[in-house]
């Protein structure tokens, strides 16, 4: 058999998946996924684990060479979302089977027999579509890169190459839920647009409704995080590719966050009181985890951790989320929010903004980075393929 694919069951073959893409991508391009989450999901830890386990497989060719890898799971969260049996594959990273010269030699194809695999595992349990990849979910990876190949991957942002697309629609797979990933350059620039241009907003509206900005220090992030929850699952009601996020998932991401948190950066809008849009904006720390190998050290957190609470940031940032309550939504809140973040950022240093996959034609969504100058980054996608 030209590849094996064989289930990662011990620490060894865990290594071996974590430093794939490392040996496939180049450094200055790919971002890649913290070791430890890798390491939760094989242990079965985490809020994954009450929908099911996540199984994670190695690729190899005839001389023993790890060229491939993916993970399993199901979620019916998101099988409910879409109406449909789903198995899902993330984390898939292969060698190119058309310009690796030993996969030319022996007419060896590493996705082929990984997807092969995640179509008979969909098709064991039942399923009716494979879909990926993801890391656990679709709203939390930006599926495959489809343009912008020459453009860095960030944190959440994702990278992959060129033949990645190709290899899919070789297989027979077709894209869904298109979309793109932003940057916004220049914000330290003195002579950019002023934010009360870039962003036009009726202040005398803003007093009649009783609106007011808060920036979220960690204290009060703590206190509102059960209402930014709220505006986040149900600001995704409108959008097939997420799924609502529990409170034990939300705690896990925000814990992560606070760790990188610039308090100058993360805004919420209340309206007489009550929390009713959000923008989530923390420092990009991609360069961290390129230089740590994604499996930083107990120390190298705790520098990481320290460096944030005396506030020596970088100089660029990520946002990562948004959201508006469905009933305020079309108001200009989120205009408002993109506002106050384009001020902070320039008032911070910053430099760059990039921001998460943007669902196509969202012109809601992309209007902040519109608004700041930004431009499209990446071109995304996620594959798919019906079973029956």
């Amino acid at each position: 058999m030209a590849i094996e694919v064989t289930k990662v069951t011990d620490q060894a073959s865990l290594r071996e998946f974590c430093e794939l893409p490392l040996r496939l991508h180049p450094r200055s391009h790919y971002v890649p996924v913290p070791e430890r989450r890798i390491r939760a999901w094989y242990e079965g830890t985490g809020p994954q684990r009450r929908y099911g386990p996540v199984d994670l497989y190695l690729a190899r060719d005839c001389r023993g060479r790890v060229v491939g890898r993916t993970c399993l799971h199901r979620n019916s969260a998101l099988d409910a979302r879409v109406g449909r049996q789903v198995q899902l594959f993330g984390l898939t990273e292969f060698a190119d089977a058309r310009s690796d010269p030993a996969l030319v030699v022996d007419g060896a194809d590493p996705a082929k027999e990984l997807l092969d695999l995640a179509e008979q595992a969909g098709t064991v349990s039942g399923c009716d579509l494979l879909l990926g990849p993801v890391e656990l979910l679709p709203d939390q990876s930006p599926g495959v890169l489809v343009s912008g190949f020459d453009e860095r991957g960030f944190s959440g942002g994702g990278w992959s190459p060129p033949y990645y697309p190709t290899a899919y629609e070789r297989l027979g797979f077709t894209r869904r839920w298109p979309g793109r990933t932003w940057i916004c350059e220049g914000l330290d620039d003195p002579g950019r647009l002023r934010p009360e241009k870039a962003f036009v907003v009726d202040e005398q509206r803003m007093q009649d409704e009783e609106l007011r900005v808060h920036r979220g220090s960690r204290r009060s992030l703590r206190r509102v995080m059960p209402a930014l929850r709220h505006i986040l699952n149900a600001s995704a009601e409108q959008v097939e590719q997420r799924t609502e996020v529990s409170a034990a998932d939300f705690a896990e991401r925000a814990a992560g966050l606070s760790r990188v948190l610039d308090e100058r950066l993360p805004l919420y809008l209340t309206r007489a009181g009550e929390p009713v849009a959000f923008l989530l904006a923390v420092p990009d720390v991609s360069p961290f985890l390129v230089a740590t190998r994604g499996r930083p050290s107990q120390r190298q957190r705790l520098a990481l951790r320290a460096a944030a609470w005396r506030g020596d940031h970088p100089d660029q940032a990520a946002l990562v989320a948004s959201g508006t309550l469905p009933q305020w939504q079309g108001r200009g809140y989120l205009t408002l929010l993109a506002r106050e973040l384009y001020r902070a950022l320039g008032e911070a240093g910053y430099r760059t903004l990039r921001g998460y996959r943007v669902p196509e034609g969202d012109r809601a969504a992309e209007a902040p980075y519109r608004g700041m100058g930004g431009r499209p980054l990446h071109g995304t996608a996620f594959y798919e393929r019906r079973l029956r």
